[in-house]
């Protein structure tokens, strides 16, 4: 059995594992994204190794889909955690919030782009660079979410047991396996090495689902209330995208008509 075919059973059985935890800790209500991005992860891998196996010429079309599905799920996987880090606070923030949230990791996003290409997809067809491309500047920001929440764990009032952390973890370590990886195959021919180095990547992805087992198996902690620093910041914030709001589109007549009353 070659290395490939014990890499998609340990890592299909570790999916499944996580996938009847988070049913039993009924973590899908929190995260329903995520725990969708798990399934979908679950069938992907199957699904494309069996393309692989009855239909060779339809592997790499159906790897492109499945890259922008992929995509997809992980922009909703970060603006469900950027949401869920802001769960203490959400009473105090304007309406339609998780939108401006959803526009700040897409103009992260943005901010990435540029700087996450690279050379080893120069060999693939426009469409194919696009959507390597795309893969490769989701990594960047699942990086760059890890570094932000770890750097700011302190005001944040979050650590290693929080939900929130355990999954920005997984995600960063697997990301930076997979960017380095990248980077090393831009100045590899292919050979031993190069796929060598592909199947530490199914490795990582191993052991980041074996880590989200061993982390869900336990209870989470307490979710704390910001530091006064952060509740500053995000009292300011919330004050000024209500000024924005009101500016551009006049006050609330309901609110209005309830504080005469």
């Amino acid at each position: 059995m070659s290395l490939g075919i014990i890499l998609l059973l340990a890592g299909s059985c570790t999916e499944i594992a996580l996938i009847a935890l988070i049913v039993r800790m009924r973590a899908y209500e929190k995260f329903p994204v995520f725990c969708a991005y798990i399934a979908w992860d679950l069938l992907d891998n199957l699904g494309l190794y069996f393309i692989s196996r009855l239909d060779p010429g339809f592997y790499f079309q159906s790897y492109l889909i499945a890259l922008a599905i992929d995509s997809v799920f992980m922009f909703g996987v970060l603006v469900e955690l950027a949401w869920s880090v802001l769960r203490p606070f959400r009473l105090a923030l304007p309406r339609g919030a998780i939108v401006v949230v959803a526009l700040m990791v897409g103009v992260i996003g943005a901010a990435i782009w540029p700087f996450a290409h690279s050379a080893a997809y120069l060999h693939y067809g426009p469409q194919s660079r696009l959507l390597l491309h795309l893969q490769q500047t989701v990594s960047v920001m699942r990086i760059f979410f890890f570094l932000v929440l770890a750097a700011s764990s302190q005001l944040l009032s979050i650590n290693w047991r929080d939900r929130e952390m355990q999954i920005a973890t997984g995600l960063g370590f697997y990301s930076i396996i997979t960017v380095t990886i990248s980077i090393l195959h831009a100045n590899q021919a292919v050979g031993p090495m190069y796929h060598m180095l592909d199947e530490l990547v199914g490795i990582s992805g191993v052991g980041c689902f074996a880590y989200w087992l061993f982390s869900f198996a336990k209870n989470p902690a307490p979710r704390r209330e910001f530091t006064p620093q952060m509740q500053g910041i995000l009292l300011a914030v919330a004050g000024a995208a209500r000024s924005t709001r009101v500016a551009m589109t006049g006050p609330d007549t309901n609110r209005l008509r309830e504080r005469d009353k």
